[in-house]
């Protein structure tokens, strides 16, 4: 099948951000032309001008709708599109010139109808920046499987890096209504309909997820809290291992509690994994500061998320 892709990018009071995702796009390497669909969710500080700004580099459509969320846009984009293979990215993201190129060259080879990419922290990310990346790529915060092959089983892509095959969208109708938890969702819907994703390595984007410690705690809880439901939905998918992080913490706040009255053993495990984090964000960052900050942003992602999980039993 050749392929013809069409990007599709939900966009929410987020003008600067998809000026420079826009920008890298008119960047691609790829020759064989692409098109761009903006959906503005209902903004109030719109990206129309900007838009406009690039309608005589890159091939592009812009639609305002009211506000629905980002997966019922993305559905709007891909209803609007007029490729037959859509990728998906969030408006925080920046891709590398060659993204397209890998996408093409892996479907060759490998075609699915879906596929999902890594996330990689740019050299002009803030310092809280680079280390959320690193907690939320790092083998030893979440098993490296955001951004590493031999982490990867069967690959759940997410949707701030995404493509999915016009044929998989309209037998699954795309996104579900869900706030958090949309892209696995959709998924393990592919999956029930028999369509197979693949990870591609060298597909990566630079995300920038959340600037603040405050965000990220949010976002992480968030995504904590939605995991029990997505268990509930599909129980043959829930894991072990998606209790960790509430394991994690209750054990950390324990093992403080105890050193208190004078029996620091516990704590010397703590200790030591975030002696191991630290010296592996050094290593990956070739900075001392985010490797401090790398400490702070792997509990705040542990706590967020183990304490959402924990909610979401109680919910569900």
């Amino acid at each position: 099948m050749e392929l013809h892709f069409s990007i599709i990018i939900p966009v929410y009071n987020r003008p600067q951000e998809i000026e420079e995702l826009l920008a890298s796009l008119s960047k691609q390497t790829y020759s064989k032309g692409f098109e761009i669909i903006v959906v503005e969710d209902g903004s109030e500080n719109t990206s129309k001008e900007i838009v406009e700004n690039f309608s005589n580099k890159l091939t592009i459509q812009y639609f305002l709708k009211n506000n629905t969320g980002a997966g019922a846009s993305r559905n709007f984009g891909m209803q609007h599109a007029m490729g037959n293979y859509f990728i998906i990215f969030d408006s925080d993201c920046v891709i590398p010139p060659n993204y397209l190129v890998e996408v093409e060259n892996a479907l060759t080879k490998n075609f699915t109808d879906a596929f999902g990419g890594a996330d990689a922290a740019h050299t002009s990310f803030t310092d809280i920046q680079k280390a959320i990346n690193y907690s939320m790529t790092s083998f030893f915060t979440t098993g490296g499987i955001r951004g590493n092959k031999k982490a990867v089983d069967k690959f759940q892509p997410r949707s701030f890096n995404l493509g999915i095959s016009k044929k998989a969208f309209e037998v699954t109708n795309g996104f579900s209504k869900m706030k958090i938890g949309e892209d696995i969702d959709l998924t393990f819907r592919l999956w029930e309909h028999n369509f197979e994703t693949q990870f591609i390595e060298n597909a990566f984007v630079y995300h920038k997820r959340r600037a603040t410690f405050q965000q990220f705690f949010k976002q992480t809880f968030a995504f904590g809290k939605g995991r029990p439901f997505l268990n509930k939905k599909y129980p043959g998918t829930a894991k072990i291992t998606y209790w960790f992080p509430s394991i994690f913490i209750v054990g950390f706040l324990f093992s403080v509690l105890i050193y208190i009255f004078n029996f620091p053993y516990f704590i010397w495990f703590y200790a030591v994994y975030f002696i191991i984090i630290f010296v592996d964000s050094i290593l990956k960052n070739k900075s001392i500061k985010v490797a401090f900050l790398s400490i702070l942003t792997t509990l705040i992602q542990f706590t967020g998320y183990g304490f959402g999980f924990l909610k979401g039993i109680v919910s569900n």
